[in-house]
């Protein structure tokens, strides 16, 4: 009881001017509900689209799982610099700490990435033949092993990366990338379709990432500088065409309950007839912010946690470490302290938030121990702590309520 009642007050203390925590006032934030029986027709408008109502399940889920894991998990290294992530500052590109961007970092002159590739691969060493190691590795994963490792950490949602920044596929999708041989394309096995059997029959939800906005096999880049974060991005209309294709096999194969884009959508796309056609498909899901249009169920700050409470859904997104991907470098030092990551939680929680947890598996799927202690840790406590975070929401108290009820403790304290 002790702990619930310490749980309460952090969520008081995380409050603005006239905001508490509780999941039964009459004065909650709206968090409409959706069902099937409630489910419209969309059309691929944004006046159509955002009359989408967030559904139930997310409001009160809090924890997710992201996985990022490709060609970048062979590797699996990255500078340890950047922990404040400042993705404006001069030198943060080549020494990026993002593991799963080694395919760029690897190309820029005089960069860390590029010094630690040509010790053991060689200078001519390409990114793409990564493939039938990490083809030879995911033969050893267990998808029904991740899913009770997640399910024990507290999380009621699972993110993963169907295709990052290098193009490479994590299910065999009947869409060829044009550039690339079809042995360095795509994973062997369906790691998507067997990720999302496993991760349902644990219970769970299963949501996709993609990278619309890049994709580096159409445009090889690299990223060099802060101005080229626009350049990059593909805008033919065979990109635009590509794209749509490959969230629609998504859609249609798989079923997700979140499509969390990245990086924006090709300019060629059709983002709005995407978004129509899932909602259609999959009347409870939810879309992220990260289209690059006027639509979205919910924000995603990138280890960013808001300062205050927000009125609409928000995820903030994270690695246990600096690195989503897999990075051998990082220990105990570069990763979240068990009782950091409790506390990261319950503010997000406070401020109307989910948190959306990164795990960086090596190539055959082995989740490192330095992350497997924390997600044990969060588990435990979630255990004990649950009923205080899922299903939660904030609603509005007068700061006088609030200062007469912390007066009346502390009153009781001293007694």
């Amino acid at each position: 009881m002790k702990k619930l009642v310490c749980l309460w007050l952090l969520i008081i203390a995380h409050a603005p001017s006239g905001l508490a925590g509780s999941s039964n006032s009459t004065n909650a934030a709206p968090q409409p509900a959706l069902n099937g029986e409630q489910a419209s027709h969309y059309v691929p408008s944004l006046d159509s689209l955002n009359r989408h109502p967030l559904p139930q399940w997310y409001g009160d889920a809090k924890l997710g799982i992201f996985v990022h894991w490709g060609l970048y998990s062979v590797p699996g290294w990255a500078p340890l610099v950047h922990p404040e992530h400042d993705f404006t500052s001069q030198d943060y590109i080549t020494q990026n700490p993002y593991a799963e961007w080694y395919l760029n970092t690897m190309r820029l002159e005089g960069s860390p990435t590029q010094a630690y590739h040509r010790e053991p691969y060689g200078a001519d060493y390409n990114y793409y033949n990564f493939a039938p190691t990490f083809n030879r590795e995911i033969q050893k994963w267990n998808p029904d092993s991740w899913a009770e490792i997640f399910r024990s950490a507290g999380a009621k949602y699972v993110v993963l990366t169907t295709k990052h920044h290098d193009g490479f596929t994590l299910w065999p999708s009947s869409v060829p990338t044009p550039t690339l041989p079809l042995d360095r394309q795509h994973a062997t096995r369906d790691l998507v379709g067997e990720l999302s059997a496993a991760v349902r029959k644990a219970g769970l939800r299963m949501g996709l990432y993609y990278s619309g906005g890049y994709d580096w096999t159409f445009v090889p880049g690299p990223i060099q500088i802060a101005a080229d974060y626009e350049k990059v991005k593909p805008q033919s209309q065979a990109y635009g065409k590509y794209v749509d294709a490959h969230y629609r096999e998504l859609i249609e194969r798989y079923h997700p309950t979140i499509l969390w884009n990245d990086i924006d959508y090709p300019k060629s796309g059709h983002p709005l007839e995407i978004m129509a056609e899932y909602y259609n498909s999959v009347p409870d899901g939810v879309i992220d912010d990260r289209f690059g249009v006027k639509h979205s169920d919910f924000k995603s700050p990138e280890y960013e946690t808001l300062q205050k409470i927000s009125p609409t859904k928000w995820e903030e997104c994270r690695g246990l470490g600096r690195s989503f991907g897999y990075n051998r470098a990082e220990g105990e030092a570069e990763t979240i302290a068990p009782d950091e990551l409790i506390y990261l939680l319950v503010d997000i929680v406070s401020k109307n938030g989910n948190l959306l947890l990164d795990v960086g598996p090596e190539a055959d799927g082995t989740i490192p121990a330095v992350q497997m202690k924390r997600l044990q840790a969060l588990g435990t406590w979630l255990q004990q702590n649950g009923e205080a975070i899922y299903g939660t929401h904030p609603w509005f108290m007068r700061r006088s309520c609030v200062s007469r009820r912390l007066q009346q403790l502390r009153s009781n304290r001293s007694r």
